[in-house]
């Protein structure tokens, strides 16, 4: 593949000016809505990133020498009691940073993601998430890039113009994904049957670009490289000048390093710096609507874990540097006042075996989890925990095709138009029992008021004034620490109620204020990611 990479903070990015999804909704779209997708590339192992709680003795018999535990200080993060039985699921021990994302209704979790016999080769099953098309099918396009041929077809000539001053499409690395590739034409991917041809017609040509090229196929190729060449560079002052204007908010911080044991090549995290740069493209006036970002590691053969801890080690590295930077590209976008025109997903090309192998590890699957962050998902989970009692060819089966999820995004999130969805081959997965509820209308406002609600809340004391005994009520969504205290005015602390580990549900504290002042005290309820205060009146 070839194209015109350049670097931003010492980031290879890849402008995708040509492609995507990016350029018809910048003509089409009443929106300016951005999507970035991360890609988890080798291939993420769902059962340990979304444990299935009801199957838990089937799931530690299937993978005994890595399996998450259901116990002690390293056990699974209960994500959600209130869902029913079969959708409940763990989250892995290190993953409280999407925890606290979901406790404040940010996340949706899509279970089984794939397609009909799901190919488990690296590149041809990316490539086919990435074409939007069937196992069977061989693209020369990609979802995204079918917009632009549609959209745009006197690009490049047109861009960069004054509407749209930037790459509609940047993906962090030196090579552009089939993703972004366009039909009818010179794809942003170069294919060579004959390396030694093309070498020599590259070689041939020195000095100041050719007025004219030859009219063959590799001179059709060579072209490409000088077009997009060109406008990579128009816009590299553009994206210098974007990203000095741009910051990232002095409150939050990426995490750079793994915190526990795990080997020296998974510590440094992979993920945060890209989602950080892309924050802070954001903030500087940054038009591009759709960003790509890479984190790699996941194929994890051998020594997933540690021998000694099935909770540590370099998928728990991995799933850690993803949650945090998660967290903290949502936190850094609701500061800088962007939270509401981003959405964040995660990709893998398969999942992993549910059967763990000798090596404390596992092999190439099928269906894996996706999940979606940002303020207008409609959090929750879509779809059941794996059944493991029934595989398919010792595999998981498939609930939702990727294409749901993809067609989802195209028509709620960029509110993508019948034409859309017929150029992206989108349009048969979001219709009648196909579609998925995954995006809520985000012109009607967020729906994580009501979701956390649901789930968190602290009760007025009862009775209130009171001079003698007070009810505190409360209920949380998961096992949990809570911390529920009492405050004076002046903040000073008066008694701590409950601090302890509590499981999910409706709980109550008596307590006996005869002896305090006269006065107003503020009851103080922690617990996870969730706060709330009360007043009490003591007479």
């Amino acid at each position: 593949m070839a194209g015109g990479a350049m670097l931003l903070n010492n980031i290879p990015i890849q402008a995708l000016a040509r492609q995507g999804v990016l350029q018809q909704l910048a003509a089409t779209s009443s929106n300016d809505n951005v999507l970035v997708i991360i890609q988890l590339h080798g291939g993420n192992d769902g059962l340990n990133t979304i444990i299935p709680i009801d199957q838990y003795a089937q799931y530690l018999n299937m993978r005994p020498n890595i399996a998450i535990p259901d116990h002690g200080g390293r056990r699974f993060i209960d994500l959600d009691n209130t869902l029913a039985s079969a959708y409940q699921v763990g989250l892995h021990p290190d993953m409280s940073g999407l925890k606290t994302l979901y406790d404040q209704g940010r996340v949706n979790i899509i279970q089984s993601v794939g397609y009909q016999n799901i190919n488990q080769s690296h590149f041809r099953s990316r490539d086919i998430w990435f074409m939007g098309g069937d196992y069977d099918e061989t693209l020369d396009s990609g979802w995204m890039g079918r917009y632009l041929e549609n959209i745009y077809p006197n690009y490049p000539d047109a861009y960069p113009s004054q509407e749209m001053p930037d790459p509609l499409g940047l993906e962090i690395g030196s090579s552009v994904s089939l993703a972004f590739h366009r039909s009818n034409g010179i794809p942003t991917g170069i294919a060579v049957d004959n390396p030694e041809q093309f070498y020599n017609l590259i070689n041939s040509v020195g000095g100041e670009p050719p007025a004219e090229v030859a009219n063959t196929y590799y001179g059709h190729e060579l072209q490409w490289i000088l077009d997009i060449e060109k406008k990579s560079d128009q816009y590299a002052g553009r994206l210098k000048d974007v990203y000095e204007k741009g910051r990232n908010s002095s409150e939050v911080s990426y995490p750079e390093k793994y915190p526990f044991n795990a080997p020296a090549k998974a510590v440094k995290n992979g993920i945060g710096a890209q989602l950080r740069m892309i924050a802070r493209l954001l903030s500087g006036g940054s038009k591009t609507r759709i960003f790509l970002a890479r984190i790699g590691g996941f194929d994890t053969h051998a020594a997933q874990v540690e021998s000694y801890d099935a909770t540590m080690g370099t998928h728990a590295s991995l799933l850690y540097h993803l949650s945090s930077s998660l967290r903290a590209f949502q936190d850094d976008l609701k500061s800088l006042g962007l939270e509401d025109k981003v959405l964040t997903m995660t990709m893998s090309e398969f999942g992993r075996r549910p059967a763990s192998n000798g090596s404390w590890g596992t092999d190439h699957g099928t269906a894996a989890p996706m999940i979606v962050v940002g303020k207008h998902v409609n959090p929750g989970v879509i779809g059941k925990n794996p059944d493991l009692a029934n595989l398919d060819h010792h595999n998981l089966s498939v609930q939702h095709d990727y294409r749901q999820v993809f067609g989802a995004i195209v028509q709620d999130w960029f509110q993508g138009d019948a034409q859309i969805l017929e150029e992206t081959r989108f349009s048969d997965y979001v219709k009648g029992e196909n579609k998925i509820p995954l995006i809520r209308d985000y012109t009607l406002g967020s729906p994580a008021d009501q979701f956390v609600s649901d789930r968190f809340a602290l009760y007025d004391c009862v009775p209130n004034p009171a001079h003698g005994l007070v009810q505190f009520s409360y209920k949380i969504n998961a096992y949990l620490k809570v911390d529920l205290s009492v405050y004076d005015l002046q903040g000073r602390h008066i008694q701590t109620i409950v601090q302890d580990d509590q499981h999910p549900g409706s709980h109550q504290q008596t307590l006996d204020v005869s002896s305090w002042k006269k006065g107003t005290y503020i009851c103080i309820l922690k617990a996870g990611s969730f706060r709330d205060q009360k007043k009490l009146i003591v007479v």
